[in-house]
């Protein structure tokens, strides 16, 4: 071949070169995105938010860093449905995964002893395989994307490998960390560590690795902590800490008032949940380094929630939502209302606010817009791009759903809710009552005004029926067995046993001589940083 005639080859060899090169640019140009999911924190739960107990720095450098949504929910207030509607774009009502996984239903549910009035329904055990899930859609998009910690979205062939992740890591059907959280614990997932380990580090330490390994191209990396689930533990030098601060604040006498069905926490002042809390902060800080050591800081969306509110009532009464009402389990804002920080770099809105009501469905929409692909309105039909108030403008209002048919463990009630604007409805299965709050004026939801606001209140219940019936929900059945009698004696048992054996709790862990034994959960052992 004459050099006449290659002169034309290697032009297009170059042509194809050059062309391949500016693709890797621009897959390298495309937004990182680190998605921290945090378990049963509370709206108060971080110093930026307004606790004065709780130290979060470093949490509070994404809100500080990003923009706050001082209106921003879950999508329900137990788990399962929550992460669920966060990978699909759907609210609970009509991906089906209305309790946490596991929960038990129908006359299963007798087993509980709570004697309750309702049966309830079906519940999903696993996250369907139709969907396409934003980690698949951000797999499509070029993204390696890996998971860290809590799933509970199903077990084997639902794992998340199986639902877009390339790497898991100690994500199971497991809603706990099984076998606490130092080493040695209890996850086919994640190999223990050296006896000590904390379980929350070493899920940051794993995400810190993934990034630096794919850091040459996007990546999608979503840290799912388990803290601050129960079982709360810590080590002694946290406790102590925190511990010193409850009584520098001046420790209440009483640390409970009797709910509906379970008595809930009044007050911040748990020291163990104190230490938990802060070393997830910790935690979020080691992976924050990280990208800031890679220069990646300015070119990474990070994204920061909470999946059900703080745990007030039921599991380990760990901390108090005051002034909103309720927590984890229940139908109130101290339920569903939760941290909800988007850091986009190159946006300017560090540091501002926005008070639309927005939920853990948006997320998806708003990641693909923010990254350039086009949205899929058919696999995320519940949720919005949040991408106009990132960018200073305004979404159009929209009414969010939710709907637990389900007693659960925290002593929430059966119930469904629409919020529209600043008016939230409550729909009780167990009588058929509803509520009406005007959270613009009432934020701790103390002042029911349906009867004066009767009309809107029927439009807004004609509007939550139309829906939950369009995507077939699931509704609760009268129990047949219900006997009111025995359900009034297990709620004095609650009053007269179970709360005075709480105060006693939360005094002995406010006790100078407090030790848990074990050597610490297992913290006191080798390394825990």
């Amino acid at each position: 071949m004459t050099l006449k005639n290659m002169l034309p080859l290697f032009a297009a060899l170059l042509m194809v070169s050059c062309q391949q090169e500016q693709a890797e640019q621009a897959e390298k140009q495309k937004p990182n995105i680190l998605f921290i999911l945090a378990d049963d924190l509370g709206y108060h739960d971080l110093s930026c938010m307004g606790s004065d107990y709780y130290e979060t720095p470093n949490i509070d450098r994404i809100a500080n860093e990003g923009m706050i949504f001082t209106n921003g929910y879950a999508a329900c207030q137990v788990c399962s449905p929550s992460r669920a509607s966060l990978m699909s774009g759907k609210f609970p009502a009509r991906h089906g995964i209305t309790d946490w996984i596991g929960a038990k239903t129908g006359e299963d549910w007798r087993a509980a002893g709570r004697f309750n009035k309702l049966l309830p329904p079906e519940n999903k055990d696993h996250l369907d395989l139709d969907y396409t899930t934003l980690p698949e859609a951000m797999k499509a998009a070029g993204y390696a994307t890996f998971f860290a910690g809590k799933w509970h979205l199903g077990g084997e062939g639902s794992l998340p490998e199986d639902h877009g992740f390339d790497i898991n890591k100690g994500g199971w059907d497991k809603g706990s960390p099984m076998g606490g959280f130092y080493a040695p614990w209890d996850n086919p997932y994640l190999e223990s560590g050296p006896d000590g380990e904390s379980l929350t580090m070493r899920l940051a330490r794993e995400t810190a690795n993934f990034i630096r390994q794919e850091q040459d191209k996007p990546f999608f990396a979503f840290l799912s902590f388990y803290a601050v689930h129960a079982p709360i533990q810590t080590t002694k030098e946290k406790w102590s800490k925190y511990r010193d601060k409850a009584e520098a604040s001046g420790i209440a006498e009483t640390g409970f008032e009797m709910g509906h069905f379970l008595p809930i926490r009044q007050v911040q002042d748990n020291p163990v949940y104190g230490g938990l809390v802060e070393t997830m902060d910790d935690a979020v800080g080691h992976v924050l380094q990280t990208l800031d050591e890679l220069g990646l800081d300015e070119n990474t969306i990070v994204v920061f929630t909470s999946d059900n509110g703080g745990v007030s009532a039921g599991d380990a009464f760990a901390t108090s939502n005051l002034p909103l009402r309720g927590g984890k389990g229940y139908q109130f804002e101290g339920g569903i209302r939760e941290p909800y920080f988007i850091k986009t770099p190159f946006l300017d809105n560090a540091g501002k606010t926005s008070d639309a009501p927005v939920t853990g469905t948006d997320f998806y929409p708003t990641l693909l817009e923010l990254i350039g692909e086009e949205l899929k309105p058919e696999e995320h039909p519940d949720g919005v791009s949040l991408l106009p108030l990132l960018s200073g403008g305004t979404i159009e209002e929209r009414p969010l759903i939710w709907h637990y048919p389900h007693y659960g463990n925290q002593g929430g009630e059966p119930s469904s809710i629409i919020r529209l604007g600043e008016w939230k409805l409550i729909h009780y299965y167990e009588d058929g009552r509803e509520e009406l709050y005007n959270l613009d004026q009432d934020m701790e939801e103390n002042h029911d005004v349906a009867a004066e606001n009767s009309e809107l209140a029927g439009r807004l219940s004609e509007q939550l029926f139309a829906y939950l019936d369009e995507v077939g929900a699931l509704y609760p059945e009268k129990d047949p067995m219900y006997d009111p009698a025995k359900e009034q004696e297990y709620l004095k048992r609650v009053r007269n046993v179970r709360m005075p054996a709480l105060e006693k709790q939360r005094m002995e862990f406010l006790s100078k001589d407090f030790d848990p034994g074990n050597q610490w959960w297992g913290s006191d052992v080798g390394t825990n940083d």
